[in-house]
């Protein structure tokens, strides 16, 4: 195997684990929709969506910078949320 092929085969694996976690990241916020509902709690909240892109922000160790952690996950916020609602 060359070494253009092992690198390809580490992405693959790494991005079957991105899929992994993004659906188990689903799973939970429809838990967290259900538990909303039943206690009359607006499912949306701006405030937290901001604690959690701030966290993250600082988790970061990079490379990818503080602009890419907001675009990717202010992109799964929104795919969560079409899932959801479709």
């Amino acid at each position: 195997m060359s070494e253009l092929e092992g690198l390809r085969d580490q992405t693959a694996a790494v991005d079957a684990e991105i899929l992994e976690l993004v659906n188990r990241r689903l799973e939970l916020v429809r838990e967290i929709r259900a538990h909303k509902e039943a206690n009359g709690i607006a499912f949306l909240d701006p405030d937290q969506e901001a604690r959690l892109l701030a966290r993250l922000r600082e988790l970061n160790r990079g490379p990818l910078s503080a602009d890419g952690v907001d675009r990717l996950f202010r992109e799964i916020l929104a795919l969560v949320k079409d899932e959801l609602a479709g």
